[in-house]
């Protein structure tokens, strides 16, 4: 019965404590009873031997349906790839005492679109080094200057910070969770959707590796683009640091607009011009510099 041998095979590779189980049962003479082997066994493991008929009924208990079968299947253990879990190591955090200290100094930067004081003061430092750029050219195209600079440098510091080979171990382990649930449920094993269920809970830290190893880049990525934002802010919000004409643009599908009005509901014309380039340039030096951001 080379079934049997396939059966003894899959059950081995879904869960290698069978093997012990087998030959647990093999060194048994005689006929097999439940009250016998439960102390080597679970009640699961015994259901499964009977459910794939490699246990069979016999007249005073239970018996092996091709012995010859499961001791060759067994004997084939080194040939069986094995179901194996996927390495995640977070021996370390890749969040360093720099990284924390940009997240605070971001969420700091946020009082500025709100408290006037602090973005003046952020609007009047960094005039001294986009001025130039303000001086000679006209204000939507300083935006779209300033949206490829942010585009750039964002794309090179996700690449940079961003552990992928991390990300990809936490991605490839939660789906082998999910394919091995699936598997499970199919067959009808609702001891190993136990045990699975049981895992997926342990893993759930995983959820929370990704979501770090994704949020530091962007830490840093805010640390400087915010400053960006509240100069341009500053710039537009009455009273405003524009010359004369400056605060009109032509704005694709809506045409001349003032780059204060909002366009969108709330959404002004000078944000929704900066998203519009920002996008677009970022798409496209990514792909000119074969920059990844996120794992294959």
């Amino acid at each position: 019965m080379a079934r049997i041998g396939e059966k003894v095979t899959d059950l081995v590779r879904e869960n290698p404590e069978f093997e012990e189980v087998f030959d647990d049962l093999l060194d048994r003479d005689g006929e097999l009873q439940w009250r016998d082997v439960k102390d080597d066994m679970t009640s699961g493991q015994w259901g499964r031997l009977l459910q794939k008929d490699i246990l069979i009924e016999s007249e005073d208990g239970f018996q092996f349906a091709d012995r010859e079968a499961v001791e060759e299947a067994l004997g084939k253990t080194e040939e069986i790839e094995f179901e194996t879990e996927v390495d995640v190591d977070d021996s370390e955090s890749s969040w360093g005492t720099y990284d924390k200290a940009a997240a605070v100094g971001a969420l700091g930067m946020f009082a500025g679109y709100s408290v006037d004081s602090v973005r003046s003061v952020v609007g009047n430092i960094l005039d001294v080094f986009l001025g130039p750029l303000d001086s000679i050219l006209p204000f939507f195209a300083v935006i779209m200057v300033l949206a490829i600079i942010t585009g750039l440098y964002s794309a090179i510091l996700q690449n940079a910070l961003m552990n992928m080979e991390k990300m990809g171990a936490y991605q490839e382990r939660m789906q082998e969770i999910q394919e091995k649930q699936k598997a499970a449920k199919e067959r009808g094993d609702d001891e190993a959707v136990e045990r699975i269920r049981e895992e997926q809970m342990s893993a759930m830290g995983d959820q929370l590796g990704m979501f770090k190893e994704q949020l530091r880049p962007m830490v840093w990525i805010m640390v400087i683009t915010i400053p960006v934002f509240l100069w341009m802010y500053w710039k537009i919000r009455p009273p405003a640091h524009l010359a004369a004409g400056e605060s009109l643009m032509v704005l694709p599908l809506v045409g001349e607009i003032e780059l204060s009005a909002g366009v969108i509901g709330p959404l002004q014309a000078w944000i929704l011009w900066y998203i519009l380039n920002s996008i677009g340039f970022s798409q496209i030096i990514r792909k000119a510099l074969n920059i990844q951001t996120s794992p294959s």
